[in-house]
Protein backbone atom coordinates (compact mmCIF):
# COMPACT_ATOMS: atom_id res chain seq x y z
CA UNK A 1 0.00 0.00 0.00
CA UNK A 2 1.89 3.23 -1.18
CA UNK A 3 -1.13 5.53 -0.73
CA UNK A 4 -3.99 5.12 1.36
CA UNK A 5 -6.57 5.84 -1.26
CA UNK A 6 -9.00 3.10 -2.20
CA UNK A 7 -11.35 1.88 0.61
CA UNK A 8 -9.88 -1.66 0.70
CA UNK A 9 -6.02 -0.18 1.97
CA UNK A 10 -7.91 2.67 4.46
CA UNK A 11 -10.02 -0.47 5.65
CA UNK A 12 -7.49 -2.77 6.25
CA UNK A 13 -5.43 -0.13 8.08
CA UNK A 14 -7.50 0.72 10.16
CA UNK A 15 -8.60 -2.48 11.22
CA UNK A 16 -4.73 -3.45 11.56
CA UNK A 17 -4.16 -0.07 13.59
CA UNK A 18 -3.18 -0.21 17.13
CA UNK A 19 -6.52 1.35 18.81
CA UNK A 20 -3.98 3.74 21.38
CA UNK A 21 -2.86 5.07 18.09
CA UNK A 22 -6.71 5.31 16.06
CA UNK A 23 -8.11 7.16 19.75
CA UNK A 24 -5.34 9.21 19.17
CA UNK A 25 -4.71 10.73 16.09
CA UNK A 26 -8.92 10.78 15.69
CA UNK A 27 -8.73 13.02 18.91
CA UNK A 28 -6.19 15.46 17.12
CA UNK A 29 -8.92 15.39 14.10
CA UNK A 30 -11.04 18.01 15.94
CA UNK A 31 -14.80 17.90 15.88
CA UNK A 32 -17.12 14.82 15.86
CA UNK A 33 -19.19 14.63 13.23
CA UNK A 34 -22.83 14.09 14.08
CA UNK A 35 -24.00 10.57 13.25
CA UNK A 36 -26.37 7.26 14.14
CA UNK A 37 -25.66 3.80 14.78
CA UNK A 38 -27.02 1.33 11.70
CA UNK A 39 -25.35 -1.10 14.05
CA UNK A 40 -23.93 -0.44 17.21
CA UNK A 41 -20.44 -1.78 17.90
CA UNK A 42 -20.85 -5.45 18.96
CA UNK A 43 -18.68 -8.19 19.90
CA UNK A 44 -18.52 -11.38 17.82
CA UNK A 45 -16.19 -14.20 16.26
CA UNK A 46 -15.45 -14.88 13.02
CA UNK A 47 -13.83 -18.33 11.62
CA UNK A 48 -9.94 -18.06 10.57
CA UNK A 49 -8.93 -19.92 7.88
CA UNK A 50 -5.46 -20.94 6.35
CA UNK A 51 -3.74 -22.92 4.02
CA UNK A 52 -0.76 -24.97 3.88
CA UNK A 53 1.96 -23.68 2.51
CA UNK A 54 -0.44 -20.64 1.11
CA UNK A 55 -1.14 -23.09 -1.69
CA UNK A 56 -2.73 -25.89 0.02
CA UNK A 57 -6.39 -26.61 0.65
CA UNK A 58 -7.78 -24.46 2.98
CA UNK A 59 -8.31 -25.26 6.93
CA UNK A 60 -10.26 -24.16 9.86
CA UNK A 61 -8.23 -22.78 12.05
CA UNK A 62 -10.12 -21.47 14.87
CA UNK A 63 -12.14 -18.46 15.35
CA UNK A 64 -11.04 -15.22 16.64
CA UNK A 65 -13.24 -12.22 18.25
CA UNK A 66 -13.93 -9.28 16.36
CA UNK A 67 -16.17 -6.05 16.70
CA UNK A 68 -18.52 -4.49 14.23
CA UNK A 69 -19.83 -1.58 13.83
CA UNK A 70 -21.56 0.40 11.39
CA UNK A 71 -23.01 3.69 11.27
CA UNK A 72 -24.54 7.08 9.13
CA UNK A 73 -22.83 10.58 9.06
CA UNK A 74 -25.48 13.66 9.71
CA UNK A 75 -25.13 13.84 5.72
CA UNK A 76 -26.50 10.12 4.94
CA UNK A 77 -22.98 8.81 4.38
CA UNK A 78 -22.28 5.34 5.76
CA UNK A 79 -18.83 4.22 7.40
CA UNK A 80 -18.49 0.65 8.90
CA UNK A 81 -15.68 -0.92 10.86
CA UNK A 82 -14.19 -4.13 11.63
CA UNK A 83 -11.45 -4.62 14.19
CA UNK A 84 -9.84 -7.32 15.78
CA UNK A 85 -10.57 -7.86 19.32
CA UNK A 86 -13.40 -6.51 21.93
CA UNK A 87 -12.94 -2.53 21.07
CA UNK A 88 -16.21 -0.88 20.65
CA UNK A 89 -14.73 2.28 20.50
CA UNK A 90 -12.08 1.34 17.95
CA UNK A 91 -14.87 0.08 15.93
CA UNK A 92 -16.77 3.18 16.47
CA UNK A 93 -13.41 5.20 15.34
CA UNK A 94 -12.82 3.02 12.86
CA UNK A 95 -16.52 3.12 10.92
CA UNK A 96 -16.00 7.64 11.37
CA UNK A 97 -13.22 7.38 9.60
CA UNK A 98 -14.38 5.06 6.96
CA UNK A 99 -17.62 7.37 6.62
CA UNK A 100 -15.72 10.35 6.55
CA UNK A 101 -13.25 9.39 3.77
CA UNK A 102 -16.18 9.06 1.43
CA UNK A 103 -16.98 13.01 2.26
CA UNK A 104 -15.32 16.34 1.32
CA UNK A 105 -13.54 15.87 4.44
CA UNK A 106 -11.02 12.86 2.77
CA UNK A 107 -8.04 14.72 2.19
CA UNK A 108 -8.43 16.15 5.77
CA UNK A 109 -8.94 13.00 7.61
CA UNK A 110 -5.69 11.19 4.91
CA UNK A 111 -3.01 13.61 6.31
CA UNK A 112 -4.49 13.29 9.93
CA UNK A 113 -4.97 9.60 10.27
CA UNK A 114 -4.61 7.32 7.83
CA UNK A 115 -0.79 8.55 6.56
CA UNK A 116 0.83 8.45 9.80
CA UNK A 117 -1.14 5.24 11.04
CA UNK A 118 0.70 3.67 7.78
CA UNK A 119 3.65 5.02 8.55
CA UNK A 120 3.76 3.53 11.46
CA UNK A 121 2.91 0.38 10.64
CA UNK A 122 5.65 0.79 8.01
CA UNK A 123 8.31 1.55 10.49
CA UNK A 124 6.72 -1.75 12.73
CA UNK A 125 7.17 -3.91 9.82
CA UNK A 126 10.87 -2.52 8.76
CA UNK A 127 11.76 -2.70 12.60
CA UNK A 128 10.39 -6.45 12.63
CA UNK A 129 12.26 -7.64 9.34
CA UNK A 130 15.46 -6.07 10.74
CA UNK A 131 14.96 -7.84 13.94
CA UNK A 132 14.62 -11.00 12.13
CA UNK A 133 17.25 -10.61 9.50
CA UNK A 134 20.04 -10.11 12.42
CA UNK A 135 19.30 -13.86 13.30
CA UNK A 136 19.88 -15.20 9.48
CA UNK A 137 22.15 -17.89 9.80
CA UNK A 138 23.85 -18.78 6.45
CA UNK A 139 24.28 -22.56 6.00
CA UNK A 140 27.26 -23.74 3.46
CA UNK A 141 28.56 -27.05 2.35
CA UNK A 142 32.58 -26.63 1.51
CA UNK A 143 33.28 -28.57 -0.75
CA UNK A 144 36.78 -31.16 0.10
CA UNK A 145 37.83 -31.24 -3.56
CA UNK A 146 37.61 -34.74 -4.12
CA UNK A 147 36.07 -35.76 -6.87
Amino acid sequence: MNDVTDRKSWMSLLAKAPPEALARLWDGLGEVPDYSYLRAPEVGAVMVRGRTGATGAPFNLGEMTVTRCSLRLGGGTVGHGYVQGRGKAHATQAALVDALMQTDRAQEVRDAVLRPLDQALRAARAARAAKAAATKVDFFTMARGED
